[in-house]
């Protein structure tokens, strides 16, 4: 196995399109790392540098230690795999598991141990026999997985490998991936724009937009600490509320926000504390988690329902605040059990003053000591 290491990389391709701008990561060894970020971020182009299908305009790749830059696809001990599959349709699934072995001049026994053995890992034993075209598509994608697997990489790439699935299928496939990883301690490197993919299944979760990267961090920590707004705003199902705001210290040492002409009662930790009595009174960026913001009698600010989603466990209500100075406020809530809530009614919301996010005017989150 082998850790990963991005120093400083950037992709520029003909015609002067950026992908990637100076770019530093380091995947440990054994680890899942997962890359996300909308289309377009430099993700998929990020796999393809370390598997060596494209060149660096700059910086340094290392695989297990090893400078890899000026290493062909091959000498790597990488392997990728797609979401297309990319079986070959002549062949059955146990000369597919056993191809890479026999480019390798691996025959006999040991290839018939190794196949075997993968195909049990995956539990399509029974399939090895059958050609693709008599697989579904989870199946397939098992195939695929054991194809890569079945080399022993150093390090298994995976790009978007679940977006041909269904829902049921992407969320057991989930499941599996992360079983295998667990087994086999493989260090896997893998890229989705589904952000509910990458916060169930990354150890680390890699945040790319428009080729910088935002944070890197356990899924826990860049939900309740994001670095910035734009990982605010892209974590999270429904993404945090975000909305111009003012944060004012009182006499006796409390804050409050305010928001939309009401003045909130605001709690910040010692961290944020210490950096908004650097900062003064002046207008800030206020963010708020869906399920942080509780309706209230009396405290909180007037809304008006304009759509409601009923969940079941939950209700989605989607308010606009109506007055007050500014823009018109668009909000979302994420309220307990089923809301007997329809368009037009009226609320008062305020936020949890534990729970409320404050960004500076570059969008970088303040207060955080990590």
């Amino acid at each position: 196995m082998a850790g990963v290491e991005l120093i400083g990389v950037e992709k520029v391709f003909p015609g002067g399109a950026r992908a990637l701008s100076a770019l530093d990561l380091a995947v440990a060894d054994g680890e899942l790392l997962v890359l996300v970020g909308p289309s377009g971020c430099g993700k998929s182009t990020l796999l393809r540098l370390v598997a060596g299908l494209e060149e660096p305009t700059r910086g340094e790749i290392r695989i297990g230690g090893r400078r890899a830059n000026d290493l062909a696809p091959q000498a790597r001990n990488v392997a990728m795999v797609f979401q297309d599959y990319a079986l070959y349709p002549t062949m059955t699934v146990r000369a597919n598991l056993g191809f890479p072995l026999r480019m390798r001049g691996l025959r006999g026994a040991e290839l018939e141990r190794r196949v075997a053995g993968i195909a049990e890992l995956l539990g399509i034993g029974s399939l090895l026999d059958r050609p693709p075209r008599q697989l579904s598509g989870g199946q397939r994608q098992r195939v695929a997985m054991g194809r890569a697997l079945v080399r022993e990489p150093a390090v298994f790439l995976l790009d978007e490998p679940l977006s041909n699935l269904d829902a049921r299928l992407r969320v057991e496939m989930r499941d599996e991936i992360a079983e295998i990883q667990r087994r086999t301690k493989t260090t896997m490197l893998y890229v989705t724009h589904d952000q509910v993919e990458a916060m169930t299944l990354g150890q680390r979760v890699a945040v790319l937009d428009q080729g910088h990267l935002q944070q890197v961090a356990p899924p826990r920590a860049l939900y309740e600490r994001p670095a910035n707004r734009f990982v605010a705003s892209f974590v999270g199902s429904p993404p945090m509320n975000l909305f111009p705001a003012r944060v004012v210290p009182a006499a006796d040492g409390s804050w409050a926000l305010l928001l939309a002409g009401v003045s909130l009662p605001f709690q910040p930790d010692t961290a944020l504390a210490a950096a908004l009595r650097d900062a003064g009174e002046r207008r800030v960026q206020a963010g708020v988690r869906p399920e942080d913001l509780h309706v209230t009698e009396r405290d909180g600010f007037p809304v008006r329902v304009r759509h409601v989603e009923l969940l079941g466990h939950e209700t989605l209500v989607h308010v606009t605040h109506e007055g007050g100075e500014g823009p018109l406020l668009e909000l979302v809530a994420r309220l307990p059990g089923m809301r007997p809530l329809a368009r037009g009614d009226a609320l008062r919301l305020a936020p949890d003053p534990h729970r409320v996010h404050v960004f500076d005017d570059r969008g970088v989150a303040l207060g955080r000591d990590d």
